[in-house]
């Protein structure tokens, strides 16, 4: 945080926004991190609930990538929880964050209990609509769209996303990141990020995932202008 703070004195940054999302929402020392990191560096973090997690990311420019006219399952898989978002007309419908995240995978942190209510969600969400999309952000879904070999903004589908995933489930940890270039922390969590997108599939009757490269902190820029314009 002190490094960010010194980039930001460098680049002249008269004004910025620093958010926690699931890791400190569920510490039970988050708010002491809050004030040690102001203390240290007078950087001034807000903690954000799931819910405003997935209204500023659903808030994003991805319509200028995927269009306006489809209906979307928007789904933004993190460290330790996803957001889901339905997104009709550009406009957001719903939003749901779930305690259903890559790292809590890892470290079998998940229920039977939450992962039946991720489903239950979803499914009544989008029960009313013939076609729906999926629409797919975070780094991993990112990965696995370059892996796929996929160009321009084009949606990776159903059978392609399940053969990666069974690719990369026969691979180790160590394979993956020399064959394929994976980060070490990109490594471990790709599996269950895909293990994921493709449960989220099956829910929602989707057949593809639209990966338009955009995320929290591209809401995050927009909300901050937002707030200066008015």
């Amino acid at each position: 945080m002190k490094a960010f703070k010194m980039l930001m004195k460098v680049h002249g940054v008269k004004d910025y926004m620093a958010y926690a999302t699931s890791a400190l929402r569920e510490a039970k020392n988050g708010s002491k991190v809050v004030k040690e990191v102001l203390s240290k560096s007078g950087i001034q973090i807000e903690i954000i609930d799931g819910k405003k997690e997935a209204k500023i990311i659903s808030n994003t420019n991805v319509f200028d990538v995927v269009g306006k006219e489809k209906t979307f399952l928007y789904v933004d898989v993190g460290g330790g929880s996803t957001e889901f978002s339905i997104l009709k007309n550009g406009k957001r419908i719903h939003s749901k964050s779930f305690k259903i995240g890559t790292v809590r995978l890892l470290n079998n942190g998940v229920s039977d209990e939450m992962w039946e209510h991720a489903q239950k969600w979803v499914k009544e969400k989008t029960k009313e609509y013939n076609k729906i999309y999926l629409l797919g952000t975070g780094g991993n879904i990112n990965k696995l769209h370059k892996i796929a070999g996929i160009k321009d903004n084009r949606p990776i589908t159903f059978l392609t996303l399940n053969a990666i995933y069974a690719r990369l489930s026969k691979m180790t940890y160590e394979e993956r990141i020399v064959e394929l270039g994976l980060n070490p922390d990109r490594s471990d969590v790709i599996l269950p990020a895909a293990k994921l997108f493709l449960r989220t599939l099956n829910w929602s009757g989707a057949k593809v995932v639209y990966v338009p490269k955009v995320g929290l902190s591209d809401g995050m820029i927009r909300e901050l202008c937002k707030k200066k314009k008015n």
